[in-house]
């Protein structure tokens, strides 16, 4: 006859194997690809409690507070970075997405732009905010312009669509968001943006200039 310690010890031993059981399949069951459509306009509402830890409601301005909109998907997206955000964008002016970028850079995280020649001294432009931060920033060179809107975060992560990240555009506009972590999708775009950063370098054009002096009349 088993002894009340042995069985206890029995059901002990038999817990155990199930939890270690249910972890097991949990690690080996293959992740869910994220796949999320945004749509804007979104509902203008306060967003600081996605850059601190206090809770919406101990903040006291007077925009709405607790809602989850296509813009805070988008902020907890790219705040979801933890080594890397390459960010290629044509218009680049919201302050809550150049607070999001500069935030990332502060905690490590390898932050490259690249962004259109003509934009970048627009008034409003956020890009002046992003150099001075210390992010690297380039911007096109070339007649056409860079009209690009994608970031790909931690190089597994694709945030791409018609938004411009601009004030006008999250409230005002009718713009779309494909967030996805499909391989086929995100690997075009990793190499589109290396190679854009590598035809964008600014000591490439330099050498070039170089190379080829421009000629000037000699007054008598």
């Amino acid at each position: 006859m088993w002894t009340v310690k042995e069985v206890g010890l029995g059901v002990v031993a038999v817990s155990l194997s199930v939890e270690l059981i249910v972890l097991l399949v949990r690690r080996l069951r293959p992740r869910r690809t994220l796949n999320e459509v945004l749509f804007f306009p979104t509902e203008t509402a306060c967003v600081e409690h996605i850059f601190t830890s206090r809770s919406s409601d101990t903040c006291l301005c007077l925009l709405a507070h607790g809602v989850e909109s296509s813009f805070t998907r988008l902020l907890r997206h790219i705040l979801s970075a933890s080594s890397s955000l390459d960010l290629c964008i044509f218009a680049f002016s919201h302050m809550d997405l150049s607070r999001a970028v500069c935030m990332l850079h502060r905690r490590g995280v390898t932050v490259r732009v690249i962004v259109d020649k003509d934009y970048v001294a627009i008034t409003g432009s956020q890009i002046g905010v992003l150099r001075k931060a210390g992010i690297c920033v380039r911007r096109s060179v070339g007649s056409v312009f860079m009209h690009h809107k994608f970031a790909v975060v931690d190089r597994r992560l694709l945030i791409t669509g018609s938004l411009n990240w601009t004030l006008s555009a999250v409230q005002g506009n009718m713009e779309n968001i494909l967030v996805t972590e499909e391989p086929d999708l995100v690997k075009p775009f990793i190499k589109e943006f290396h190679n854009l950063w590598a035809h964008n370098d600014p000591a490439r054009h330099h050498s070039s200039s170089d190379q080829n002096p421009a000629h000037f009349t000699a007054r008598a």
